[in-house]
């Protein structure tokens, strides 16, 4: 296979990012104020991740069923409630939940501890691909955990044949088939990726087929790109937003860890046949899934016509550069100001305050020798131009920065509260960092 994504390096991988399961179920549960309801709990468990070998312990997040998924609608109020069964305390942890200050990990929530339960109400604001986990305070402890994703549709329904998730994680295996977590030297062990909790997954399709992929990297530390050969791959959301339909360039999606990729495919194989999904992460690529041309009569006699944009979830169409608020961050390198979320304290400074409805553009600068994944809570963000003369066609929370770069991106500090940041390097032991902002 001579496609470009097989010669991708770690530099032409990171400059693509400008920036799960299948069939799952309906979660939503009427609870007692008519709201749906969704219960969570932080258990142990385990995982096949070698064929024939012995199961893997894991800390895990479960849902009322099986799945790595669950769907809601646009303008829910989500009732959740998380029971922690660990012997260690924990907190829910959220990507693309915008302005709900009560369900802030730590800056609202302190850690919960084994054996307690707390029920949060979260209003869905926006339709979009969400994630959760108990990450936050994983760097270190006896085992790693797993991600849930949660699926909020749009009011209007998009016209696709199916809509699947795909969940990418990562692992890091010793001999005996144990996994270590984040944070921890991985020395004798080696990496394992898996999609929806397999290490290998074949995805039916029939020829003409229109396929919604919500692509998430649930990696602890690593950046990788997608691709589905002989297909084009059309971007239709990024991490949770409505983006300007564009299609992947040299069809390869690339994510950052906690990054989300809603694309289109239209199935454009034979019957019988069969295209692979690569993985590649900076070092080589490698088949994770297929999609396999099903014998089944297609859906229609010729593809669907190119998608319209997905409907807005009303994000401000123009930001206020001239009078934004303006802050520099560094990542990376020897850190005072940043720290281990077991050491966070909102009585420490916040890294800057400022009023609602005010725009900030924040410059990120990564001092280290690797790259660094920045990831901002309670707003999503545009990445600027060079020239701070416009900005990317999507919205972002989370971002990966290349060693000495620095990246300028704006936020609308719409909603009052206290929200993190968080900064971690793609390094397996490097540690997770925290710091919070104010908007008041």
């Amino acid at each position: 296979m001579a496609d470009r994504i097989l010669r991708l390096d770690r530099r032409e991988l990171l400059a693509g990012l400008g920036a799960a399961v299948l069939a799952p179920a309906m979660a939503s549960i009427a609870g007692a104020q008519g709201r749906p309801s969704l219960t969570l709990q932080a258990k142990a468990g385990v995982i096949a991740l070698r064929p024939g070998g012995p199961d893997t312990p894991i800390w895990s997040l479960q849902g009322p069923a099986p799945d790595l998924s669950f769907r809601f609608k646009r303008g829910d109020e989500l009732e959740i409630t998380l029971q922690n069964q660990l012997p260690v305390p924990t907190v829910l942890n959220w990507h693309g939940i915008d302005g709900v200050p009560a369900a802030e990990a730590l800056a609202a929530r302190v850690p919960l501890a084994p054996g307690a339960k707390e029920t949060v109400v979260v209003p869905l604001r926006y339709a979009g691909t969400l994630l959760c986990d108990l990450r936050l305070l994983g760097d270190g402890q006896e085992r790693p955990s797993r991600p849930l994703a949660l699926v909020v549709q749009e009011s209007d329904p998009v016209t696709v044949d199916r809509d699947e998730v795909l969940l990418i994680e990562d692992w890091r295996l010793r001999s005996d088939g144990t996994a270590i977590a984040p944070g921890v030297d991985p020395k004798d062990t080696g990496p394992l990726y898996t999609i929806n909790g397999l290490t290998t997954l074949d995805i039916p399709a029939r020829t003409h087929e229109r396929l919604r992929f919500r692509f998430i990297n649930g990696c602890q530390r690593n950046v990788i790109a997608l691709k589905i050969e002989g297909h084009d791959v059309r971007v239709m959301a990024l991490d949770g937003q409505p983006a300007e339909p564009f299609l992947a360039r040299g069809g390869a999606l690339v994510l950052a860890p906690g990054t989300r990729v809603d694309a289109l495919i239209d199935a454009a194989v034979p019957p019988g046949s069969t295209s692979s999904i690569l993985l590649h992460d900076g070092k080589e690529a490698s088949p994770i899934a297929r999609l396999v041309a099903s014998n089944e009569p297609p859906p229609r006699a010729a593809p669907l016509s190119a998608a319209l944009p997905l409907p807005s979830n009303g994000l401000p169409a123009q930001l206020d550069l001239k009078n934004a608020l303006r802050i520099d961050l560094t990542l990376g390198g020897p850190q005072a100001d940043w720290v281990t979320p077991a050491s966070f304290a909102s009585s420490a400074a916040p890294a800057f305050r400022v009023k609602a409805g005010r725009t900030v553009v924040l410059a990120l600068t990564n001092r280290a020798t690797i790259p660094e994944i920045f990831h901002l809570h309670g707003h999503h963000f545009r990445v600027l131009d060079r020239l701070d003369d416009g900005w990317k066609p999507y919205w972002l929370d989370t971002l990966a920065i290349e060693p000495g770069q620095t990246q300028r991106v704006a936020l609308s500090a719409q909603y009052g509260g206290r929200w993190l940041m968080e900064a971690v390097a793609t390094d397996w032991a490097a540690p997770r960092l925290v710091r919070w902002y104010s908007v008041e």
